[in-house]
Order: C-alpha cells, then structure tokens, then sequence
C-alpha cells in the first residue's frame, strides 16, 4: 500500500471526470543537462530544453518529454527515435533497465479516498484512468502517483507484477504494507522456473522496496517467505493455521461468505465477503491485516467491504433472468481454475459446466494441467479458444483436452468461444452454475495480430436472453 500526502484543494464528487488524467497539473521542470548530470551521462551539444515528463513510449509522449528508448524483449526503443522526433522535440536517451484484493482494499477505504492499480485497470478515487500493464511502467507509475497527490489520496492499494519487479518498475519508493496472497504456476514463459518466479515476487519483501509485510501463510510460499524476509512480518490465515489474522466459522453461501475475524489482543469482527470462495475470504482478510498495521480501524474496514459491488471479471455473475447460476472469471492458470471450481461446487445443487481454454504463446505447461483440474471438479468442461495469438487454436485445444482424458466429467471440444458459451447456455438446467473462465474482464480476444471485440460477460448475456 503506498502512502500519499495530502495537496490540493478536494473534488467535490458531482465534478468528478468519467476518465482521470494520467499527468499531474503541477509538474517539475528540469533541463536536459541537469538530466544529463544526475544520470552522469554526457550531453549533447547545442540547445538546452526544459524537461517536463519523461516516457518509455511514443505512443504516451507529450510535449516536454524526455524518450528513454530502452531495449524490450523484442525491439529495441532506439528503433523508434524517428517516431519519437515526430511526437516531441526533446531529446532522445538510450540506456538500459536496471531490472480481486486491490478492489476489496478500495471499498474498505472508500473510494473517495483510494486509488487502485492492477491488472483490472486503474482508478483513482473511484475514476478509471488509462493504464495497459498490471503495473505501469516506472514513468506512467511515478505521474500516477503525482495524480494521486494532487487529487488528495489516502491510500493506493495496488498489484506489483513480477514483470515489474524485475524490470525494475517500483524502483525509488517504498510500499507502506507488502501483501503476499499466493504463488501459483504462472508466467513460466518469462521466468525459468517456479523458484525463479517466488525470488522475483519475494524482492518485493526488502526493505527497499516495503517497510513492512503481511503474508497468508496457508500459502507454502508464505510460509518460505515469512522465513526469508527481513521485514516486520503480520502473517493470516483462512484454514486454522496458528497466525495474527485468522478466519473462523466460514459460512460460505451462493453470494458470498459470512465468517468472524480473529485479530490481534482479542479482537473479533463478523465480516461479509460479497463474492464467493475461500479465495476471497483470503483477499478480504489480507486487507484488513494490511491496513489495521498502518493505522485503520478494522471495523470501518469490514462494514466497507460488505458493501464491495465485486470485482469486474473475477467470480462475476450474470443474470438475465435464467434459473441457473452464470460466472464469469479470469481463471487462466491451474490453481485459479481450481480454486473458481471448488468454490462454486458447494452451493451448486445441479450440474457445475465450465468452459475453458489457453492462451497461446504462454507457458505450454500448464495446458494440460488446466484440462485435469476442469475434469476433476466440473461435471461438463467445454474446451475451447482462449486469446490463441499466433499460434493454432486447435493445437492449444489438443493440449488441454490431453489433460481432461481420463476424469469423471464429461469433456466436449467447441471451436470458436462464442460457440462454446453457447453450448454451454443450451445444456445448463436449473439448478446449474455455468463458469466461462480464462479472459473475466477482458473485452478482446488476440487470434493472429489482431484483437477481436470478444467480452465474455456480454455474449453470456446476450445468449442467455435470446435462449430466454
């Protein structure tokens, strides 16, 4: 959670934007030499401009800027100069890097008073602002930042990506509160391995980057990084284990789950999740852990998270009237999957259908591993085209098909995803959950280059309307 300093008058809430600008109104102005001079790199002779911005991209240059063009895994950012030039007249550097709970944390505050930053977008007092990376390069990060301070932010609750770490995106800040929920198999096509992954995650817990961490230790890598970490540790719990925070008689039901919070000196609390899964209970509890150690009361934080309307496109419901249950979640690895379809199976009384897919040019590993878990919990698992990108949907399909060979539930293939949400609608009785998981928010679909208008959550709709 990063901290930000009152500034600026306050927004009256009915001048609110529909869309919050991404630069702050108030900005420094430096010139190129005392660039120059702090990156202790040599200048180029004649004119002496005035820096006002800085960007990793032509597409976000505004005047005054300054164009870092920085090697990518593909291109290189000098390939772009000329672009660059044709945006902006300053100059141009080259160099190279030095390396569904954010929304719960938004309706514990407040959103008149928080920011949200993560794979969902980006919201600053409750106005989406443009964002395209779960977490924004360091630049586009800093001026959120800038953003947050004059608009008069209280807290920002955001997810530190381990592309970003990495990349070096959080440099030359520190988080007030570290939360770390789980690890599971995911982005094995960036990184060598799983250890390789949790070291990356786990550079998040020093003290360079967090002045404090809240860990589930439920979680097998929580429990490594409790002993790894040399930051002040609060640790939770939603399954029993001995910790600070703990979950206790968890009532889940087709809403959501009731359940009492165990806290430090005693304190106990009835909290109401609005989303359903023990998951979500995990999220919520890391929450209020994070929060109450900088200072909230974690009642007003409960009583805001009973109000939580959700989180777009994770365990989100459809309802156009139909006497089954309709889901929509971003389940796009093993353990996701897994958690969407254990979640829903106990207040399921019929049928549990869940459609599913791959994403393509990703970790092929999982692939077969996401067709087991569908088999081994759903009772009809419809396969089908995630985002295939460049590679052939059908080959995908092969692979997470492999994996659903041999479970207990029945296992149809359906090209097109459109197609397969309809299957999936046509079968669905009452009494029945229907889960479209692996795209949740998403509003395109990648096949080839091209990226298809494709929102799981309006075709399901639609579908359901004209079967109505």
């Amino acid at each position: 959670m990063a901290r930000s300093r009152y500034v600026g008058p306050v927004t009256d809430s009915e001048d609110l934007p529909t869309t919050m600008r991404t630069r702050p109104r108030e900005v420094a102005r430096r010139t190129l030499a005392d660039v120059a001079q702090h990156l202790d790199a040599p200048q180029a002779p004649g004119e002496d401009p005035v820096v006002t911005g800085i960007s990793l991209s032509t597409r976000t240059l505004q005047p005054g800027d300054l164009y870092a063009a920085l090697p990518g895994s593909r291109v290189h950012g000098a390939d772009f100069a000329d672009a660059a030039k044709a945006r902006t007249r300053d100059s141009i550097s080259s160099g190279r890097p030095r390396r569904a709970a954010t929304y719960l944390a938004e309706s514990a505050v407040g959103s008149a008073r928080s920011a949200v930053v993560g794979t969902i977008g980006t919201r600053v007092k409750g106005v989406p602002a443009a964002s395209a990376l779960t977490t924004p390069e360091a630049p586009d990060l800093q001026a959120l930042f800038a953003v947050m301070r004059e608009e008069q932010v209280e807290v920002c609750a955001m997810e530190v990506s381990s592309h970003a770490l990495v990349q070096g995106r959080v440099e030359g800040f520190a988080f007030d509160v570290a939360a770390f929920l789980n690890l599971g198999r995911d982005h094995l096509d960036f990184h060598r391995d799983l250890d390789d992954y949790f070291a990356a995650k786990a550079s998040l817990f020093t003290p360079e980057h967090a002045e404090r961490a809240v860990v589930n230790i439920d979680d097998e890598h929580g429990r490594r990084l409790v002993d790894l970490t040399p930051l002040p540790v609060t640790t939770f719990s939603t399954d029993g284990r001995v910790a600070d925070w703990r979950a206790a008689n968890v009532r889940p039901h087709r809403l959501g789950t009731d359940l009492e919070v165990l806290g430090p000196d005693g304190l106990e609390l009835d909290l109401h999740v609005p989303l359903p899964g023990v998951f979500n209970v995990a999220n919520a509890l890391a929450v209020i852990a994070s929060l109450a150690t900088v200072g909230h009361d974690p009642a007003d934080l409960a009583a805001g998270i009973a109000t939580s309307p959700g989180v777009p496109g994770r365990m989100e419901r459809v309802d156009a009237g139909q006497e089954w249950t309709a889901v929509v979640d971003y389940a796009h690895k093993p353990d996701a999957v897994e958690a969407v379809l254990t979640a829903l199976r106990p207040v399921t009384p019929g049928r549990l259908v869940v459609v599913i897919g791959a994403g393509g040019d990703r970790d092929l590993g999982k692939r077969p591993l996401m067709g087991e878990v569908a088999a081994r919990y759903a009772d009809l698992v419809v396969v089908t085209d995630d985002n295939p990108r460049t590679e052939d949907p059908a080959a995908i399909r092969r692979a997470v098909l492999a994996g659903a060979e041999g479970g207990a539930a029945e296992v149809v293939e359906v090209a097109g995803r459109r197609d397969a949400i309809a299957h999936a609608v046509a079968v669905a009785r009452r009494g029945d959950t229907v889960v479209v998981a692996g795209k949740g928010h998403e509003q395109g679909q990648e096949i080839g280059d091209v990226v298809h208008p494709f929102d799981d959550r309006e075709v399901l709709r639609r579908l359901v309307e004209e079967l109505a």
